[in-house]
């Protein structure tokens, strides 16, 4: 029996695919769950649509992430914290700050997008990496100061 996958299955294949699987596996597991649907004409052609529909939306987002990506390239984000003579800062800058500073001035970016190995805890210039799509990702300019 020919069904075409709902969702990602390790042993089978990827949505969309088209898969021949036996006839009980097919009508008591996959159809019920929704996993599948059984490949008739008319559900390869919806399927060909939805898979226009989303190859479109994932352009457009491509597209804005690219112009985000831009437009964070030229930024840079100042940070005044207290900090030893040494340049040691007392507490350290993490993504959180970051992400709400950015927030400040007008970037609504997740804090688990700004990607930091280890908290900033010396003063300086940074470039920090922020990953705004899996296709796409930003360099954004942090300065730290001493206060």
């Amino acid at each position: 029996m020919k069904v075409i996958l709902q969702e990602n299955i390790d042993t089978l294949g990827h949505i969309g695919d088209i898969v021949k699987v036996a006839p009980g596996y097919a009508r008591n597991y996959l159809l019920p769950k929704g996993l599948a649907v059984v490949a008739t004409e008319k559900n390869a052609k919806a399927l060909e649509h939805v898979k226009r529909q989303m190859a479109y939306k994932k352009d457009k987002a491509l597209e804005s992430a690219r112009l985000l990506a831009a437009k964070l390239g030229e930024l840079v984000i100042e940070l005044t914290h207290q900090a030893g003579e040494e340049g040691k800062l007392f507490g350290s800058v993490t993504n959180m700050e970051i992400a709400a500073s950015l927030k400040e001035k007008g970037f609504d970016i997740d804090r688990k997008t700004i990607v930091l190995a280890d908290p900033i805890k010396n003063v300086g210039e940074y470039t920090v990496p922020v990953k705004i799509n899996p296709e796409v990702s930003a360099s954004l300019k942090v300065t730290v100061k001493a206060a």
